[in-house]
């Protein structure tokens, strides 16, 4: 059987959920509210959008369900409480059947944000399972969000699949509001994110020539308020909608514009014309937290001029206020964006990193009298050899180091990342040590114990790595195999020299 909605509380009490205000005008308002029962699924509610808009929803009078494929992504929103939460997949019909039962207005906030060759047939083949279930159950509207987009251009693929969803829900029998956005500027947006950490992790930039494409940005809260009040459309409403902020501007002047609203400086950019989107992406998730399969696709959307052609939603949904400008909406996001650790990080990585071998460096003496008179094994590599290896090897530690340093940040995890610089700066130390036993003090035995000593280390600080970043992780395994593969040599050269 399927569940119904939770009630919501129509009294404010002590266990009111945050934001609720049951008793006074909803926020978001439409020019044509029904007195009937409203009930509405959410998909997608773990994501960015769907958790701002079931509050939102909940606040307005909504009875809401989500739908999720792990609950307990969810334990940590503060109204888990007061809505019904099913797990399901949206590929599942059965599962789309049972989450729309007795729901009015459904919202379709699911996409695919990655870079695998299927995308497009998974987002496809989706959309067309929750648009029959939405019709055979009596679903009253869909609201789905998708991507402005220009109409006479070859679109990214990503963005062509937005657009392909939202013609299967508009034809899916079922009165539909596409929402189509450009940017949304927002704590937790990953077009924000990038270009926040964009602005402010370069102190200038060489981009691609579409920099200068228009975009029109729109504030979260906007965002969330036009969703919100597309539930309530007429019956006879389907159709699409462009929505966008009061303000046209290029992605240049949009990274100006940020500068200036959180007080840096200004910073110049140069753009050029070889740099294809794949490229950027993974620029962009060479030099900021997002990813280069997230970064791809939005990349993709900036290919393109990203203008809305109308604003009819504005004359049939009520924004209180009006919509927020550019810079409001960044102070507005700038109030809750966890500070950027990464610069500090890299700082402390890579100057440990450079300590290190600074300090291994001054101990060895490969031209030394004493080293040309040990028994070397035949295998015994070329002294030019260890420099050409140690140097990406120490390149690699500094990445990984200051990689899961931001992991850890990210996650609030901070016994974690009390424990991993422990562990990071001890390697370091058995590093130093292993040159200084075995050249200076020239003790070759003691030297091939405190290099398996290292070799146990750097095992054990990779897999540290690989628990909470695996790519960092995995950049530490041919260190670690290097020192094991040291370690064989140290013991060969002990057991050759041993009367010495």
């Amino acid at each position: 059987m399927p569940h119904s909605p939770a009630p919501v509380p129509t009294a404010p009490s002590a266990a009111s959920p945050p934001g609720t205000v049951p008793d006074t005008a909803p926020r978001t308002a439409t020019r044509h509210e029904s007195s009937t029962a409203r009930t509405a699924l959410v998909t997608g509610a773990s994501g960015y959008i769907g958790g701002h808009l079931v509050p939102r929803l909940l606040e307005d009078g909504w009875s809401v369900r989500v739908l999720t494929r792990h609950a307990s992504s969810l334990d940590d929103r503060p109204w888990r409480r007061w809505v019904d939460v099913l797990e399901g997949d949206v590929a599942s019909a059965d599962d789309m059947r049972r989450a729309l039962s007795g729901i009015r207005t459904a919202y379709y906030l699911v996409h695919s944000m990655d870079d695998r060759p299927d995308f497009a047939r998974r987002d496809r083949e989706a959309a067309t399972i929750f648009a029959t279930a939405a019709r055979e159950t009596g679903v009253e509207r869909i609201v789905y969000l998708g991507g402005l987009h220009p109409d006479d251009e070859v679109l990214s693929p990503h963005l062509a699949s937005r657009v392909e969803v939202g013609r299967i829900l508009l034809d899916s029998g079922v009165p539909t509001a596409v929402l189509q956005a450009a940017v949304v500027l927002g704590d937790g947006s990953a077009s924000f994110d990038m270009l926040r950490y964009l602005t402010t992790r370069l102190p200038a930039m060489i981009a691609p020539k579409w920099l200068d494409n228009r975009i029109q940005p729109i504030a979260i809260d906007d965002v969330i308020t036009l969703l919100a009040g597309a539930g309530s459309l007429p019956a006879d409403v389907n159709r699409t909608f462009d929505i966008g902020g009061p303000e046209i501007m290029t992605y240049r002047e949009m990274i100006q514009r940020f500068a200036d609203v959180t007080g840096r400086r200004r910073r110049p950019v140069v753009t050029v014309p070889v740099l294809t989107p794949r490229l950027a992406s993974h620029w962009v998730g060479l030099v900021t937290p997002i990813s280069a399969g997230l970064a791809k696709p939005l990349v993709g959307s900036l290919v393109h001029e990203v203008v809305a052609k109308e604003d009819d939603l504005l004359d049939l949904v009520v924004v209180p206020g009006g919509l927020e400008g550019f810079d409001t909406a960044v102070r507005s996001a700038m109030k809750t964006v966890r500070p950027d650790t990464a610069p500090r990080n890299l700082a402390i990585a890579v100057g440990a990193t450079v300590a290190c071998a600074v300090a291994g460096g001054l101990a060895t003496k490969p031209g030394s009298q004493w080293y040309r008179s040990l028994d070397l094994p035949p295998w015994q590599p070329p002294p030019a050899t260890f420099g050409l290896v140690w140097t990406p090897l120490y390149t690699a530690i500094a990445g990984s180091a200051a990689t899961t340093l931001n992991a850890l940040d990210r996650a609030g995890d901070a016994p974690g990342r009390s424990a991993y610089l422990k562990a990071f700066g001890t390697n370091l130390a058995l590093n130093t040590a292993w040159s200084w036993l075995f050249w200076r003090a020239r003790r070759p035995g003691v030297a091939a114990l405190e290099c398996a000593a290292l070799t146990a280390s750097s095992a054990a600080l990779a897999r540290r790595s690989m628990a909470t970043h695996r790519t960092a992780g995995l950049a530490l395994v041919p260190y670690a195999a290097w020192t094991g593969f040291a370690t064989v040599l140290s013991t060969a050269i002990a057991r050759r020299n041993r009367r010495r």
